[in-house]
């Protein structure tokens, strides 16, 4: 792994994996909220969280699919690496003070197109909250040389 670059899609095999954890935390949930938009109630008033199926605040589900970015930019394939696509499935509610732990794993290699197929899990301690599959490009040697 390249420090900068990460793994280079010539280094990767199937079944390699990495994590990246989060506490998602109250500034969080706000910041995530005013950034995107997503004012739903569920997320930033208790008071109507408690009346609801939660019973309580949640996080963002796309606040808790970040932590999946995190995982990926930054552990593998790592620095460089662009996101090509997300499939989601969301299994249960994430709450303001929950440590959000991301697991990718490459699943597929697709040579002829230098892209990854990668199973992307999020848990909070042994719950999974999210389950999903990512498409990424990672850096490449073959490509860099090409371009030089």
């Amino acid at each position: 792994m390249n420090e900068l670059n990460g793994y280079h899609f010539e280094d990767l095999e199937v079944g390699m994996s990495a994590s990246f954890a989060k506490t998602i935390t109250e500034a969080d949930i706000v910041l995530f909220a005013g950034a995107s938009g997503d004012n739903n109630a569920v997320h930033i008033n208790e008071e109507f969280a408690k009346g609801t199926v939660f019973e309580g605040r949640i996080a963002h589900g796309m606040l808790t699919a970040s932590v999946i970015s995190a995982a990926i930019a930054g552990r593998l394939p790592g620095p460089g690496t662009i996101y090509l696509g997300q499939n989601l499935r969301f299994k249960a509610p994430v709450r303001p003070g929950d440590t959000v732990n991301a697991v990718v794993t490459v699943k597929e290699l697709i040579p002829e197109k230098r892209r990854v197929t990668l199973h992307t899990i999020c848990k909070v301690g042994p719950l999974v909250v999210i389950d999903g599959e990512a498409s990424v490009m990672p850096t490449s040697r073959a490509a860099q040389k090409a371009n030089v």
